[in-house]
């Protein structure tokens, strides 16, 4: 029987204690016979771990950040969580798209309609057949060899026929699709479910605030994760079916009993026999 695989991410402001937890819910699906990936955004690739370098540490602006999130997503996605899910595994992602309209669109306020076409244009199902998906391929688009792409239509060297056909070649646009097109749910890889860590980001700041060396978005102001809470806050608004919402204010025992909880109700672990009750 084959096993669907399965993607999980974790969400939630700097210091809400999400991470502490994504150990103990690998552990759970192993206890229960699944393989599971663990990752983290940006990151999980070699590429993408030195993208992350750039992007939590070197001053940049809104723009050339969000194309490094998403160019470390494209390999992420290639490289890790594609191949993970077809092979049937748990994928256990500390972070990922809802972080970038979270952390960009509402701390730094980037345009969320950019973030949406990056999403859709990295994010299309299957990732390694993204052009192909999106309608990108034409019918109209000059194969390679057809015309002659060394020589200028003005060229003494090319011939009146060739020129006609470089000029046909040259008045012919690719098919792109319209943006409503990329819309569609399914041809965007999004986890199944997401664990929103909520918690207030004056608790945030108290807790990290013994922590390591911050970096530069750890180091912002409170101000900054309340617009952060508010982007998350309209991301779980978009899609309330794929959001669990998490009180991480609790105790670790007590937040890790929900995070359990919404698994067993969600389907994805099974409860605990009698006996383990016992």
């Amino acid at each position: 029987m084959t096993t669907t695989g399965l993607f999980i991410s974790f969400e939630g402001i700097d210091g809400a204690g999400k991470s502490t937890h994504i150990g103990a819910l690998a552990q759970a699906f192993q206890a229960q016979g699944r393989v599971v990936t663990l990752t983290r955004e940006p990151g999980g690739t070699p590429l993408a771990e030195k993208l992350r370098t750039l992007v939590l540490n070197d001053a940049m602006d809104p723009l050339t950040e969000a194309l490094l999130i998403f160019a470390a997503r494209r390999d992420h996605l290639l490289n890790v969580i594609e191949p993970a899910l077809a092979r049937g595994e748990v994928v256990l992602c500390d972070r990922f798209t809802d972080a970038t309209f979270a952390y960009q669109g509402g701390g730094r306020g980037f345009d969320l309609e950019v973030l949406s076409i990056l999403e859709r244009w990295v994010q299309a199902v299957p990732a390694l057949g993204a052009c192909r998906a999106w309608g990108v391929e034409s019918e109209n688009w000059p194969q390679r060899g057809q015309f002659l792409p060394d020589l200028q239509p003005n060229s003494s060297a090319i011939r009146q026929k060739d020129g006609e056909k470089w000029t046909a070649a040259a008045d012919l646009q690719p098919t792109f699709p319209k943006p409503d097109r990329l819309l569609e749910a399914n041809m965007v890889r999004n986890p199944a479910l997401t664990l929103l860590f909520e918690l207030s980001p004056e608790m945030a700041a108290e807790r990290l605030a013994d922590a390591r060396v911050p970096d530069k978005f750890e180091a912002q102001p409170v101000e900054f994760f309340r617009s952060v809470v508010r982007g998350y806050a309209a991301r779980a608004a978009a899609s309330p079916a794929r959001f669990a919402h998490i009180d991480a204010a609790q105790t670790r025992d007590q937040v890790w009993q929900q995070v359990w909880a919404t698994c067993v109700q969600r389907g994805l672990l099974k409860p605990p026999t009698a006996a383990e009750r016992a």
